[in-house]
């Protein structure tokens, strides 16, 4: 759906050139919910911003739905962007419009008849939730209202991508859970494929079947949230995934609980039904090791269960090496952190 090639995006200024995106590229695939995540700074606005052409990308392509925006120029442009809406994190709505003409205005840009107007934006107060406050002001709305009408607004002329900058940083953490199930139901109903820039694993972990991690103006990782979470490789995406999911303590505390000879620590990661099998009683069982839960934690990424344990085992190395075997066949990832205390 979206194909970012060899993106780069330099500005000029008096302490010279600043790199703000360096040799970009991604594939977001048709009807996902994609994550960019990075830290203040790291080029993930400078990023959106050149998805549809708000900057204009150094050098690189942007094509989307098989439309190469990079090569395109005034009406073609214009038309383009019709196709891909986007909210923010300030809302940016006229107070001197009401809720549906707010919603009404990026059609009547686009020339639309006054009935297809009230049609659509009648549609989409009831898409939003808002269907009671088409006559207010956004002065009586609250935070998460105000962006539900952003949303609304963003959907107006059917596009086929909608972009998110921080659309949630704003809110508090009920609302943004709001926000997001609006998203996500959003997404299934209309196959929209959504592009969320944060800075917030939360918001990647609730929401994004996919994720890509920026940092200092490069893509370091990217791929399916599952396989991002359960093995990062930058570490960055690491400090990333603990603050949601904080599954690491400090090597002397560990050893301190773990003060056995001829023992290993290790830490298992499993997804989906694997979280509730009962797989450290079957590994006792068959590989008559001894298994004390040092640190552990289930969450979900989703839908799905994600969780993790730290281990000590006991054994001999034999055992300890069926252990292993026993566990990978059960489709369980197994990180050793220590051998032999």
């Amino acid at each position: 759906m979206i194909q970012i090639e060899h993106l780069e995006k330099t500005y000029t200024s008096k302490q010279g050139r600043v790199t703000a995106l360096q040799e970009v590229s991604l594939h977001i695939p048709q009807s996902a919910i994609y994550g960019i995540i990075g830290l203040s700074g790291a080029g993930k606005s400078t990023l959106v911003r050149c998805l549809n052409l708000l900057e204009q990308p150094t050098s690189g392509r942007i094509v989307i739905g098989g439309q190469d925006l990079t090569r395109l120029s005034g009406k073609d442009l214009r038309q383009a962007r019709q196709k891909i809406g986007m909210i923010f994190q300030h809302f940016y709505l006229l107070q001197s419009r009401t809720v549906a003409e707010n919603i009404a205005f990026p059609l009547e840009l686009a020339g639309v008849s006054k009935e297809e107007i009230v049609a659509r934006v009648k549609e989409l107060l009831s898409l939003v939730g808002l269907k009671e406050k088409a006559n207010v002001y956004p002065s009586q709305l609250s935070g998460g209202q105000k962006q539900r009408v952003g949303i609304a607004r963003a959907l107006a002329t059917k596009p086929q991508v909608l972009l998110c900058d921080e659309a949630t940083s704003a809110l508090d953490p009920q609302t943004t859970l709001s926000i997001l199930n609006l998203l996500r139901d959003i997404n299934q109903r209309l196959g929209l494929t959504i592009v969320m820039i944060t800075h917030e694993m939360k918001v990647i972990k609730e929401i994004c079947t996919d994720v890509a991690v920026i940092h200092e103006a490069r893509i370091v990782e990217q791929g399916p949230i599952e396989s991002v979470f359960i093995r990062p490789q930058s570490e960055i995406a690491k400090q990333f995934v603990s603050s949601v999911f904080p599954n690491e303590m400090p090597p002397e505390l560990l050893r301190e609980l773990a003060a056995h000879s001829n023992s290993e620590l290790i830490r298992i990661h499993f997804v989906g039904s694997r979280a509730s099998d009962p797989v450290l009683t079957d590994l006792v069982r068959h590989c008559k090791v001894q298994a004390n839960i040092l640190y552990g934690s289930i969450d979900h990424l989703r839908a799905t269960l994600f969780g993790s344990l730290t281990l000590e085992l006991l054994g001999t190395p034999e055992q300890l090496a069926e252990a292993h075997t026993y566990l990978q066949n059960r489709e369980v990832q197994v990180e050793v952190i220590e051998r032999g205390f």
